[in-house]
């Protein structure tokens, strides 16, 4: 991969990035969120965002908080499952948003034909489904329907949310050999495999994500899989990032799409810092 120019966001991790803010342990308020939203789209790091990310109690309220014309870039979570859909397309339509993706949840002891719908008709947004982290995940990676894409809890508010490497290596490989692109939620704070020095949590880093994504794409192992996402060392991952041409970069974001984050500067600030971005030389201190 080419140094980036300054003041661009290069195509490994465009639009990587889905704004999560009012999920925890953001938890901004609604108002805020889409307020900071709006407002960053006149930063050289814009396109590092993708959607913002609600869940579908909150579309009502967005009602009065867009002026017509925004085309918010939306994707809403339906924490209840597949049922609540209707509703959720019917209502974004008549929103100033442009639906990217709805993420449905898999309910405890549901099958795949029951979690899942068909995907919307084309030009409709993407639909995510939850993978549960028991022994359904391989019936899921492989049972839904065609189409439809996989979304991988990556942490959480407790230890017991956040997979080993072994367990994500698991999935991303089910993933891999399914043909099924994928995004993460909750977790990836950093783009490094690191303990979080507040909650002691163990958390995944997201270029460790990617790295571990194009191994399996290039017919490497869990194994292999499993130790990338265990790199700690971010001279290393950044090394090794740097090191995937066009193609492998292409490939790999064709896999993993995206994650939710409840920032967008501290991705950044790493990405920044990991060499990967460089902010232009005017720049000041990020928000």
């Amino acid at each position: 991969m080419s140094v980036p120019a300054a003041g661009t966001v290069p195509p490994l991790v465009a639009g990587l990035c889905d704004d999560a803010a009012v999920f925890p342990p953001g938890n901004a308020t609604l108002p805020g969120a889409v307020a900071a939203y709006l407002d960053r789209r006149g930063t050289w790091y814009a396109a590092l965002a993708g959607p913002l990310v609600v869940h579908d109690g909150l579309l009502d309220a967005l009602a009065a908080l867009l002026p017509a014309g925004a085309a918010l870039p939306l994707s809403v979570t339906l924490p209840g499952g597949p049922q609540g859909l209707p509703r959720v397309l019917d209502r974004a339509a008549a929103l100033p948003v442009r639906l990217v993706s709805v993420e449905i949840a898999a309910p405890a002891g549901t099958a795949p034909d029951g979690a899942a719908v068909a995907p919307p008709p084309t030009g409709g947004p993407d639909v995510y489904v939850e993978i549960p982290r028991d022994d359904r995940r391989d019936a899921f990676l492989t049972g839904l329907p065609a189409g439809v894409l996989a979304k991988f809890r990556t942490g959480g508010v407790r230890a017991d949310l956040h997979p080993g490497e072994d367990e994500l290596a698991a999935g991303l490989a089910g993933a891999v050999a399914a043909g099924r692109p994928f995004k993460a939620t909750a977790g990836l704070h950093h783009a490094v495999r690191h303990t979080d020095p507040a909650t002691g949590f163990e958390q995944h880093g997201f270029l460790n994500v990617l790295l571990a994504t194009d191994a399996l794409l290039r017919g490497g192992t869990e194994v292999d899989a499993a130790a990338l996402l265990a790199e700690r060392d971010g001279a290393v991952v950044a090394g090794r990032v740097n090191d995937l041409d066009a193609d492998r970069v292409d490939r790999a974001r064709a896999a993993f799409r995206s994650f939710g984050t409840c920032s967008i500067t501290d991705p950044l600030t790493d990405l920044i810092h990991l060499g990967v971005c460089t902010a232009p030389p005017t720049e000041g201190a990020l928000p």
